[in-house]
């Protein structure tokens, strides 16, 4: 049962029935006595396969013919006076008279004899909370307007109409509504009975999934909640993650260390008997490189320690760039072989993701799974009692993993990272942030991202720090549900996303909070205002990074962040600042084009792609392309992507600052880019403006003139889209932007 109510909305199966066959006999079964069983949904969606293996053992305990009996009554009446023609709603809600004439108890009847009487729960009258679409842009919100009344047949739709009782859009409509969706916005609505008003759909075509959306959370169990003091986490010495990661095991064999809904949770040797038990399958693939293609999850921390210890390298697929990108990325590196799940490549295929094109197998972790013999299983857990002298006898790749670029201004680069790379970059970020015993880290960045992998997967398993997986970093509400009832205290994210948890938390959700360390991109004033809002016990240090750098280059001390600031470079890097032009070294507080280099600094691509090194005072620097102020003090301030600059009558000018003035001027609390800035191709380049708002030319200009710009800065062509194109990380795609530009 979906509920104790009847509520048909505007279904049509049976208007269709009595249409389709006019003289047919109408009886209506009514089941009572149901609600509130572990086969209902009143504690949510139940699980077939998990009750039936929880009852088979109750019933085993109660001495099969001792279990307590839940009373079922099924009642069979013929409707003589059925609306056989009318219109579907009338039809609609006769059913719904005759279903809820009568209360639905919720009925708890108690699983073993001696656990008491059987007690009628009084239900909670759900609220719906606040629906706030002030951040979804307005072309967004009229088109998805125009396509609801288009659908619906019906004028002067409004953002509180029901789609059901108000719009009669049925079933079959939605799932027209969910195409237009994934083909407008890129959304993919994976339950569409979810979309209850306009306004839900509104909030979904911004890519805010409703809170009807909210599917109930599995509670931590009380070993997720151990005490293990608050001192500093260690970070151990070793030259692959593959040693910390069995130091760790040794030292805590039965602690949890990573969990999610779907897996559960999982303690070191756990983790270690599911590796032993794939590491089999996985070492039939010939080839030293191998796909793993999954969101943030524990099957995703098993395949990487499973490619890890067979002695392949991990290449982490970044299934958002699209298929084209995909098979581009797979081909660069010779991978044939991909990990995912059946369910997950489904999911994308939905979405539109077409990977036909990637001409790969897919090792499909839920086959592989049932593959797994019994014998097979028990050999895992033996070994696992002793994974030292399994274990550490494999030979491990040098390289941890291969990750690519965004891609956000040309084609990914295909950049190999070592174990050296990451441990470098692993100590110094857990020597800042002062990670202790008792934090828990709550993982939503896909572990194609490079932030993902190393902050949420290496450092876990090397530290011990406990973490809870969750597959899709944009939906808000389920995890400000997960940072409450795990009781998160730490978070790695973007500010995109972070912004979509501050949007959809209630009360005193986040009062578990301790820490935010965000990168990415820049965080907005607001970001930081609402997150000492909601989660007044929180520190946000900002940071920023590159993949070539494993990826963590500076980072604000929680102790003492300064907001609008990446902070300071990490200890064991080095830095220096160039005239973007000139080259030479420039003082502190002028602008200029950063070098690093450190042990976290990989070697080179992979393939033909140019080498980002350059040559400064007889040692090689790492080119990050992008332009940072110094303070006298160290404090590094993020400026832009230097390729982000255009030079215009000799002088070099700042897109980014372009941006900022507009998006203070215009954006207002919308946390979805608005607007990007970008020029012209050709001997003459002019600046243009594409945004989702109503800007006119001599209106921006105006703007940027008061902010203090010269009129060098000045907007030359505006182009009304109807949204700003993304990468899967929420940050602008200007690949894309200047794809759009050139056709102006």
């Amino acid at each position: 049962m979906r509920g104790p109510r009847e509520d048909l909305g505007a279904n049509s199966a049976v208007a269709q029935i009595v249409a389709a066959v006019p003289d047919v006999r109408v009886v209506l079964l009514w089941t009572t006595g149901l609600w509130g069983s572990g086969f209902s949904r009143a504690d949510g969606i139940p699980s077939l396969v998990g009750n039936l293996k929880k009852h088979f053992f109750r019933l085993l305990g109660s001495g099969i013919f001792f279990m307590p009996r839940r009373q079922v009554r099924i009642e069979a009446h013929e409707a003589v006076d059925f609306p056989r023609t009318a219109d579907k709603m009338t039809i609609n809600r006769y059913l719904e008279d005759f279903y809820n004439a009568v209360d639905q108890k919720r009925i708890q009847v108690p699983y073993l004899p001696f656990q008491g009487k059987v007690q009628v729960v009084e239900e909670q009258e759900a609220t719906r909370p606040k629906q706030d679409i002030s951040q979804v842009s307005d072309t967004t919100r009229e088109l998805v307007l125009e396509k609801l009344a288009d659908l619906a047949g019906v004028e002067g739709i409004c953002e509180q109409d029901h789609l059901a009782r108000d719009l009669a859009m049925d079933s079959l409509v939605l799932v027209e509504f969910g195409m237009f969706l994934n083909e407008e916005f890129g959304v993919a609505a994976e339950h569409l009975d979810g979309l209850q008003t306009v306004t839900d759909c509104i909030l979904a075509a911004g890519g805010i999934m409703p809170e009807s959306f909210f599917v109930a959370l599995k509670p931590a169990s009380a070993s997720w909640f151990e005490d293990t003091g608050e001192q500093p986490l260690e970070f151990p010495e070793g030259t692959t993650i593959a040693e910390l990661f069995l130091q760790q095991a040794a030292k805590t064999p039965d602690q949890v260390v990573v969990s999610d809904q779907i897996s559960g949770e999982k303690t070191y040797r756990q983790l270690i008997m599911a590796v032993l038990a794939l590491l089999p399958t996985i070492r039939k693939i010939p080839e030293k490189r191998i796909g793993i293609m999954l969101p943030a999850s524990v099957g995703a921390v098993i395949s990487y320690l499973a490619v890890m210890f067979s002695g392949r390298e991990p290449v982490m697929v970044n299934w958002t760039a699209g298929g084209g990108q995909v098979a581009y990325c797979l081909k660069n590196c010779g991978v044939n072989h991909v990990i995912s799940s059946k369910k997950f490549v489904e999911r994308l295929h939905n979405q539109g993701v077409d990977l036909q094109d990637a001409h790969v197998h897919w090792l499909y972790l839920e086959e592989s799974a049932a593959k797994i013999s019994i014998l097979a299983k028990g050999v895992a857990f033996l070994k696992s009692r002793f994974p030292g002298r399994v274990l550490r006898r494999a030979k491990i790749a040098e390289t941890a993993a291969i990750l690519f670029t965004s891609g956000s201004e040309s084609h990914p680069k295909s950049v190999p990272l070592t174990h050296a790379n990451f441990l470098a970059n692993g100590r110094d970020v857990n020597e800042i942030l002062q990670l202790r015993g008792n934090d828990r880290l709550l993982g939503i960045l896909p572990v194609f991202h490079s932030l993902g992998l190393a902050g949420t997967v290496i450092l876990p398993l090397c530290t011990g720090l406990r973490t809870v997986y969750w597959p899709n970093p944009t939906e808000g509400r389920q995890l400000a549900g997960l940072i409450d009832s795990h009781r998160v205290t730490t978070l790695i994210t973007t500010p995109t996303f972070l912004q979509n948890i501050l949007h959809q938390a209630d009360g005193d959700e986040l009062k578990s909070m301790r820490l935010v360390f965000s990168g990415a991109e820049k965080c907005p004033q607001t970001l930081f205002d609402r997150l000492a809002r909601k989660a007044p016990g929180a520190v946000l240090c900002e940071g920023y990074g590159v993949t070539e750098c494993s990826p963590v280059i500076s980072v604000n001390r929680p102790e003492a962040p300064v907001a609008g600031t990446i902070g300071y470079l990490l200890p064991s890097m080095q830095g220096v600042l160039l005239h973007p032009e000139s080259g030479e070294v420039i003082s502190d507080d002028r602008p200029g084009r950063l070098l690093v280099r450190g042990p976290n600094v990989f070697a080179g691509y992979l393939g033909e792609a140019p080498s980002p090194f350059v040559s400064h005072n007889d040692k090689d620097w790492y080119d990050t392309g992008d332009l940072v102020t110094r303070r006298p003090d160290g404090l590094l301030t993020f400026g832009g992507r230097l390729k982000r600059f255009v030079k215009l009558g000799g002088e070099m000018i700042s897109l980014p600052a372009i941006e900022e003035i507009l998006v203070t001027e215009f954006g207002g609390d919308r946390e979805e880019p608005v607007l990007a800035v970008a020029a012209t191709e050709g001997d003459h380049p002019e600046l243009a403006l594409l945004t989702v708002l109503n800007i006119d030319r001599q209106q921006a200009n105006q703007v940027l003139r008061r902010g203090g710009l010269s009129p060098l800065h000045n907007i030359r062509h505006i182009e009304r889209v109807a949204e700003i194109p993304l990468l899967g990380t929420g940050k602008t795609d200007y690949r894309s932007v200047q794809e759009m530009i050139a056709k102006i």
